[in-house]
Order: structure tokens, then sequence, then C-alpha cells
């Protein structure tokens, strides 16, 4: 087979049969949690990380799973080796889970009254597309705060991890008219920094890591693992409320995401940050990443011709 494969209601597809029913719930109602995780080496990083918080979704959202942890890290396991060998070796894989509470043909618009439900689970996967990133780690981020407020925690637990996203849509519009290439960073109803749609955002100042709050964001892989780089470079990390002043007077900023791991935010807004060129601190934390897995992040980044 000369195509990826898919992981549909139980089996193994290929990608141009696999489809989904347009009664789904994750259709109809956009209730839809899902997981991205990414090779290094065409080898997973952190799965069992990302499959554990999509166990944690599932049972916050009230959707039984008929795979057991370790059943469905096998399915992916075996979905990331069969679509790896399609790929050249400078390439790398992301493989997504989606999952939803299922088929029911007869809603009437109605959020919980759908009966027993079978869930629809997919595992599916795509080339990174490395294009996409490389300017960020030439001239940074440029992050935009739109008048679109994240999700209070109160409404969805931003530990969740879902696609439950139109709000993030209306938030993009806003933003690209901005700037075309900014990335949305959402500010909760008090004013405080909350998230990007794909990303963590965190400040530096001295030698002191700022994250928003657990409370309020959806702590990232990701930035765990920035957490757990920190202490090996000397680093601290604190959690508290930031507001963009914060952002606007920090030393430095960074975007914290699956795909490309950290990288530099040098404005805000259109203000920079910092002195508005990708900061030396960011640049040690990637080192130490791309240690930790084995490759230069960077120069994959940028050498890369997809």
């Amino acid at each position: 087979m000369t195509e990826p494969i898919v992981y549909l209601k139980g089996e193994f597809v290929p990608a141009s049969q696999a489809r989904i029913n347009i009664y789904d719930l994750g259709i109809v109602l956009g209730a839809t949690l899902t997981e991205l995780t990414r090779t290094f080496g065409h080898a997973l990083f952190r799965v069992e990380d990302h499959i554990a918080r999509l166990y944690r979704s599932a049972r916050y959202a009230g959707i039984a799973l008929p795979l057991t942890p370790a059943e469905m890290l096998a399915k992916t396991r075996e979905l990331a080796t069969r679509n790896a060998a399609l790929l050249n070796p400078e390439s790398e894989l992301a493989v997504v889970h989606f999952i939803t509470p299922g088929e029911n043909p007869i809603y009437a618009g109605s959020a919980g009254g759908a009966g027993a439900l079978t869930p629809t689970i997919c595992i599916h996967s795509f080339p990174l597309p490395f294009r996409l990133w490389r300017h960020l780690f030439t001239a940074g981020a440029h992050v935009v705060t739109p008048s679109i407020r994240h999700i209070p925690p109160q409404c969805l637990d931003s530990k969740t991890k879902n696609r439950s996203r139109l709000h993030w849509w209306l938030a993009d519009q806003q933003t690209m008219a901005v700037d075309p290439k900014a990335i949305t960073l959402l500010l909760d109803l008090d004013g405080n920094i909350a998230e990007c749609a794909g990303s963590n955002f965190v400040i530096v100042k001295g030698r002191t890591i700022f994250s928003p709050t657990s409370r309020n964001i959806l702590w990232g892989i990701s930035l765990q693992t920035v957490q757990e780089l920190a202490p090996k470079l000397g680093l601290a990390f604190v959690e508290k409320d930031l507001q963009p002043y914060d952002a606007i007077n920090a030393d430095e900023a960074w975007l914290t995401t699956t795909p490309y791991c950290v990288a530099p935010c040098t404005k805000i807004n259109n203000i920079p940050i910092g002195d508005g060129k990708p900061g030396p601190l960011c640049g040690k934390v990637l080192e130490a990443w791309s240690a930790l897995v084995g490759l230069d992040i960077e120069k994959q980044i940028l050498a890369s011709a997809y």
C-alpha cells in the first residue's frame, strides 16, 4: 500500500476510504476530544503522556472508550510505524487521535438525549509541514490578543483537549486582520493571558520562566517538557496570572507546542518583546530538547524540504 492508513471504528483502512458519518456527534455538536503526537527520527515522543491525557479527557466528558490505554498505544504505534515507512528519512509524522461520543441520527438539537452510543475512535497521521514554522525561528512569532475571550473553566475545564473551537475560528479572523502571519493569544474574562489555539505561551524575566496558571490553560506536554528542562539549565519555572503588560515588559516570550517544540515570540499586538529578536534562553532550551531527542530540531525545521 502506498497511501497512509487510518485507524477508524476498530479497523485500519486506507486514508482515501476513511469517512465519518454526518450524524456523528463530533460533527453535530462539535463534541470531539483530541491529541496530537509527533515523531523524532520516526519515533513517537511522549506518546504515553498524550494517550493518558486523552483518557482523562474522555472520563471528564463521560465517553467510555472500548479500548484500554495499552490497546490504544499499540494501535497508535502500529499506525505510526506503517505510515512513517512511506516518508523520506528527513520527514516526521504528526499522529492525531480524535474521539467522539458516536453517531446519533435523531438528535433534533439535543445535546444530552442521545441514549446509548458507540464512541467513534480515529487515529490518523500527516507529515509535519515544517515550512509553515520556519519564520518563527528566524524572526519570531507575533501574537495578537483579539476581543474574543478564552472559554472560562467554569464552562469547560481547560485541562480537556477538545475541538469545540468556533471561538478560536472567530478569534483568528480578528488576528489575521491585524497580521496574516500572527498567532492568536486569548485572554480570559479578567484580562489574564491564557493560551494560543495550538500552543502554550510563556514569558521569561531574568532566569525565570513564567506560565499562566494550570487552572486556566491546557497544560501542554511540550510545556511540561520545558518545565522539566528548566532546572537543568539553571532556570526557575513559576505559574502565575500574567497580563499583556507582563509580556510587553518581558525579556523573552516563547510558544511551546508539539509540532515545533519551542519557538521565540518577539512581538505582541505589534509591540516588540525584549529587543524584538529571538532570545538566547529560548535557544538554550531548544538545544537541550534537541539533545533529549537526538536531533537538531531547529536545523530540521529550517532545512526540511517539506
